[in-house]
């Protein structure tokens, strides 16, 4: 998913929070709450809790596609775990799936077959059951032709799912996703998959409910959702979410209601959170100006911010001539400052191999590859458009980039800036060469990562067609354990030697929250925080401070 959480500003404002982080002792990776009963001095300058069983968050300012067929945003990931359920849900604090709509499920011997069986308890919030003919709706509604939902190359690993999602065939009993009857879903895989049930977690294979299937614009409604949480208001930047007392887990669902608000700038965040008006700040938020800093939250992400180079048109879709333009980079320059430089796409995880990362840079090498590709000195090369986002971040590398590029090899160069409001709406379209995204793995798998550079990945923004890596790919679905990753590795060996992506840096989730406080809530590597796992913690008075009750108002 795009993260669309964290605006880069400056690579030194990055490492002032690492540095301020580790100063209140809250940089971790993947970090349990702190218990301790203490409450810091510095702390005692938020105003107390009025009401201990709703919570209020922000997120920043872009609105929220109700619709998750059409979403492909970080916040949006946030805001559907009070929505929507699958038949698995990430664990808070690793990321594991946890069993969710299906109360168990079979594997066949080929390790092909998956058979889930849903609970007799899943139910949306009007009351209707949760049938896996639903499951089996909502997960061809993605696949049909001509939705082009962002994540619906996810289900290509399905037996036939593919050829249907391109209309090659439209028989939808050719496609491996079988409701034999309303409690049995049967999946079929084009190969074993250990990772499925993480996949699964992924909010793309929720179910709809059937009064929903059709409905194109969900922004007029309240969707018929079958989460722990309905939407009950949604007043333009304003959206409160209820309790589904119908939810089969309710009675681990302790907050009655979230409202999350939706906000323009960082200061107006920070303000929400100086006031006590919002308890967690998820996205934009002005360090500066916060009274309390005890809530700082950074922790290390399945994620990367990267470029990447377009191989939509000639000449950038020759390999020689994007290799040649990353070795015409000057890496320590372009990755000063940030404290967790990356050199490869994907961050590095338990078992997986070590590759040659992207950190070269040798302008012979360039030129004698711009010559082979038949535009000796640049000449012929026409101009080169490199889209940026509206930051000082993005302005500092893009001027790397293009005297770069125009110096050392005469290629012509123009940049473009696009507002965040339409940044990476404005990736799926043509007229640039060279962008920049934010990745964060939507499950703990190097093949979220790698699925997207695929050829008829709806995800591929930039367009590479490349039949080694395909063949790579290809492979890796036949392969498991060490095997499987030593492929992984190798295809993303060959997306950085040939130019397609521009790691930078290795991301990280900032957030605003104090854990003292609110219990549920972990620092984990994809961001992710369910909201049904989320409480207040057992009332605990701040030093001089009087309070009527858990329910009531400061009276000092």
């Amino acid at each position: 998913m795009i993260n669309y959480k964290i605006r880069y500003a400056s690579a030194r404002m990055m490492l002032f929070l690492l540095l301020l982080c580790a100063v209140f002792f809250n940089v971790s990776a993947l970090n349990a709450d702190d218990d301790d009963d203490e409450t810091p001095d510095y702390a005692q300058k938020r105003p107390p809790i009025i009401s201990r069983d709703s919570l209020t968050m922000t997120m920043s300012s872009r609105d929220i596609e109700l619709d998750f067929r059409k979403s492909y945003l970080a916040n949006e990931a946030q805001f559907y775990t009070g929505l929507y359920e699958g038949l698995f849900s990430y664990h808070p604090l690793t990321m594991e799936p946890v069993p969710a709509a299906a109360s168990r499920w079979n594997l066949s011997d080929d390790k092909k077959v998956w058979t889930f069986t849903l609970r007799d308890n899943a139910r949306y919030w009007n009351g209707d059951a949760v049938l896996s003919g639903d499951f089996r709706n909502a997960w061809f509604s993605q696949l049909e032709a001509g939705r082009n939902s962002p994540y619906s190359s996810l289900f290509d690993i399905i037996e036939g799912a593919k050829d249907y999602r391109m209309g090659r065939i439209s028989d939808k009993s050719k496609v491996g996703i079988e409701a034999p009857n309303d409690k049995t879903l049967v999946v079929r895989l084009v190969s074993p998959a250990s990772f499925f049930p993480s996949m699964l977690c992924h909010h793309s294979f929720s179910p709809i409910h059937p009064s929903m299937l059709k409905v194109e614009d969900w922004s007029k409604t309240s969707p018929i959702s079958n989460g722990p949480y309905y939407l009950l208001e949604n007043k333009g930047k304003v959206k409160t979410l209820a309790r589904n007392e119908l939810y089969w887990d309710v009675g681990d669902v302790t907050l009655k209601t979230i409202t999350v608000q939706l906000i323009d700038d960082g200061d107006e965040a920070s303000a929400m959170w100086n006031s006590g008006e919002a308890r967690w700040i998820s996205g934009e938020v002005n360090l500066e100006t916060l009274t309390d800093l005890s809530g700082i939250v950074v922790n290390p992400m399945f994620a990367t911010h990267y470029y990447f180079i377009r191989s939509a048109h000639k000449p950038w879709n020759d390999w020689r001539v994007r290799r040649a333009l990353t070795l015409a980079l000057p890496w320590g320059n372009i990755r000063e400052g940030y404290p967790m430089p990356a050199d490869t796409l994907i961050y590095p995880i338990v078992d997986y191999p070590e590759i040659e990362g992207l950190d070269t840079t040798d302008i012979e090498e360039a030129k004698k590859l711009l010559v082979e590709a038949g535009y000796p000195d640049g000449k012929g090369l026409p101009e080169l458009v490199l889209r940026l986002t509206p930051s000082m971040e993005a302005a500092r590398i893009g001027g790397i980039m293009s005297s770069s590029w125009i110096d050392g090899l005469g290629v012509p160069v123009r940049i473009e800036v696009f507002p965040f409001d339409k940044y990476f709406d404005s990736l799926k379209e043509d007229g640039y060469d060279v962008a920049s995204s934010t990745w964060i793995g939507d499950f703990a798998d190097p093949y979220t990562f790698l699925q997207m550079w695929r050829r008829d990945s709806n995800l591929n923004d930039a367009h590479y067609d490349d039949p080694d890596y395909e063949k790579l790919i290809n492979r890796s679905m036949e392969e498991e354990g060490e095997p499987r990753l030593k492929t992984l590795s190798e295809a993303e060996e060959l997306l950085l030697s040939r130019g397609t992506v521009l790691p930078i840096s290795y991301s990280f989730a900032v957030n605003i929250v104090d854990k003292g406080e609110i219990a549920g809530w972990f620092s984990n590597v994809l961001d992710i925080h369910p909201f049904k796992y989320l409480s207040f913690k057992a009332f605990r008075p701040l030093p001089g401070v009087v309070y009527a009750g858990d329910y009531g108002v400061n009276r000092e």
